[in-house]
């Protein structure tokens, strides 16, 4: 009898550490499973941000490089064309007629004093500081201004609701985005007006470039124009990218929110 009390203490102590033991070995495999679930995690977050870096140089260098075109046609059509102008008046100067030498010399003072503010204006655009310092609504209207000085289009840019200042990097990117559309137009739209709407609101920041120029068909919206580049820059501010086209002309919404944009 006492035997076999014995041996049911010790089955029974046997089940309790077998269960205990099963118990331990659930929980680790529970902490195991968070714990790699957690990794992955880190890892795909730390991917995240390794791809919204790399897209944020990307812009940066594609931004450059448009400055730098920009740059190049501008001294070439405009600022060369002044200092051209501006030895021309002083290489055929005569001192015989006072007043007219000193039209020419004030028209030459003139082209130079014009040409001086031109590079002023490049220096400025030469880099991301104008994005950084002074925030994406200026960045905007120097670039609508330097457009207006082509004399080729008629622009209207208009801000609706209270201006909010995002994180410059965000900025940067929208920034390019602008600057893509807009050289979209300039290649393929033929267009002569663009207006640029900015509207904030408590939750959303939308920005919507409007032309009229000769549209596209819409498989060109897929693989044609930046419009991938575009796409995929909106995302990595979690946004949402629509454009539509036909025969009278393109108009292209970002929209993103204010709060909660990578």
């Amino acid at each position: 009898m006492l035997n076999e009390s014995i041996q049911g203490i010790i089955i029974f102590t046997l089940c309790v550490v077998g269960l205990f033991a099963a118990f331990c070995a659930f929980i680790v495999a529970i902490i195991y499973r968070y714990q790699k679930k957690q990794n992955t995690y880190f890892k795909e977050l730390e991917a995240l941000k390794v791809a919204h870096e790399i897209a944020l140089l990307q812009a940066q260098l594609e931004m450059q490089e448009q400055t730098f075109q920009n740059i190049s046609r501008e001294i070439h059509d405009n600022i060369g064309q002044k200092l051209t102008l501006a030895k021309l008046y002083l290489n055929t100067l005569t001192y015989i007629n006072l007043d007219n030498t000193t039209t020419q010399v004030n028209n030459s003072v003139a082209k130079i004093s014009d040409a001086i503010n031109d590079l002023s204006d490049i220096s400025r655009s030469m880099s991301s500081e104008i994005i950084i310092g002074d925030g994406l609504l200026k960045g905007i209207e120097f670039e609508v201004s330097q457009l207006q000085k082509s004399g080729m289009y008629e622009i209207d840019f208009t801000i609706v609701g209270e201006p909010v200042y995002l994180e410059s990097k965000k900025e940067l990117i929208l920034f390019r985005i602008f600057q893509e559309s807009i050289n979209n137009i300039i290649k393929h739209a033929s267009a002569s007006k663009i207006n640029i709407n900015v509207q904030f609101t408590d939750e959303t920041m939308t920005l919507q470039i409007k032309d009229n120029g000769k549209g596209f068909k819409k498989t060109e919206k897929k693989n044609g124009m930046g419009f991938i580049n575009i796409h995929d820059r909106t995302a990595l501010l979690n946004g949402h990218f629509n454009v539509d086209s036909d025969e009278t002309g393109t108009t292209l919404i970002i929209e993103i929110s204010i709060h909660n944009s990578n």
